[in-house]
């Protein structure tokens, strides 16, 4: 199913509030990035937007990134990553497949090439399993680049990986002796 606007709108200023700044609705999170979900829809429609329990479920249901979760009991909703602000997901480590990539813009292809894949203000740096993800998300900081991380040769030197709920692989840092630039037309 398909977004509608409105909701594409209210999920980014979810995502902004769950992964960046609650403070913008007068909340707070727990320790694990949870926010209650009562107070979550009550400070959102403070702030003059419109939501309710209805809509919020489809916002996590249907959004395209799956960005978000409940909790089993659906009192509670959280951002899966992306987070600059401190908060354990808790995410469990995991065996990475042999290569991942990274979209990016060719502007910042200089600077990765020297210094590597930072995580500059988030928790990790983000890859994706597939060619076709890591160009989506290159695509929106310029003209796209792709980069081929040899995920399991960072594994095998004592790096850790962690997948999150919404299938994004996570990490802390990916040196540059682990990046090739990726032909976009080679097959993965």
């Amino acid at each position: 199913m398909k977004e509608n606007r409105k909701d594409l709108e209210l999920g980014k200023f979810i995502s902004l509030i769950l992964r960046h700044s609650p403070e913008t609705i007068g909340i707070t999170l727990d320790e694990h990035g949870w926010a209650k979900v009562e107070e979550l829809i009550e400070g959102i429609n403070r702030v003059g937007k419109t939501i309710d329990f209805e809509t919020l479920e489809r916002i996590v249901k249907e959004n395209n990134k799956q960005r978000y979760s409940f909790s089993d009991d659906r009192t509670k909703v959280r951002a899966n990553q992306g987070h600059s602000i401190e908060v354990d997901v808790e995410l469990e480590e995991s065996i990475p497949p042999k290569y991942l990539y990274h979209g990016t813009s060719t502007r910042f292809i200089d600077s990765i090439m020297s210094v590597g894949i930072q995580k500059q203000s988030r928790k990790y740096v983000h890859l994706s399993m597939d060619l076709d993800t890591a160009l989506s998300v290159g695509k929106r900081h310029g003209k796209p680049v792709v980069l081929k991380i040899d995920s399991i040769r960072m594994f095998d030197d004592g790096h850790k990986f962690y997948l999150s709920k919404n299938g994004v692989w996570l990490t802390d840092y990916v040196s540059v002796k682990y990046i090739s630039l990726q032909n976009n037309k080679d097959k993965v």
